[in-house]
């Protein structure tokens, strides 16, 4: 079952939001990060379930820190979700050639979500 996440956004009261909504949701969210390195860091350390990332972090690309995700750990692949307050649409191309399990668009962010696109652990 998908229940241990991590959460990457640059925006801390979007993760103080998020955290609670998830939890509420029944997902444990196990950190929270606002850079990639601090996202790769908590990755080695907590090996979540799922990781959601923000597409845009500040300076950096939450497409680059998928993919570099994936690269260290390849039980993450199809197990990042991207989020952002863009819709889809204006992603679409670059949502299909990460390695992501898909996009949820932040206002329609919940732990049902989530489960939707991330595959239960085998």
């Amino acid at each position: 079952m998908v229940s241990r996440c991590l959460i990457v956004d640059d925006n801390a009261r979007f993760l103080a939001v998020a955290r609670t909504s998830l939890e509420r949701d029944g997902l444990e969210v196990v950190g929270t990060a606002s850079t990639v390195a601090d996202a790769l860091a908590q990755a080695d350390r907590l090996h979540p379930d799922v990781v959601l990332v923000d597409i845009a972090l500040g300076a950096e690309s939450g497409f680059d820190l998928t993919r570099r995700l994936v690269e260290r750990h390849p039980d993450l692949r199809a197990r990042v979700v991207l989020i952002s307050t863009r819709r889809e649409e204006d992603y679409a191309d670059l949502i299909a050639l990460s390695p992501a399990a898909g996009f949820v668009w932040k206002a329609q962010l919940s732990g049902g979500a989530v489960r939707e696109l991330v595959p239960e652990r085998s």
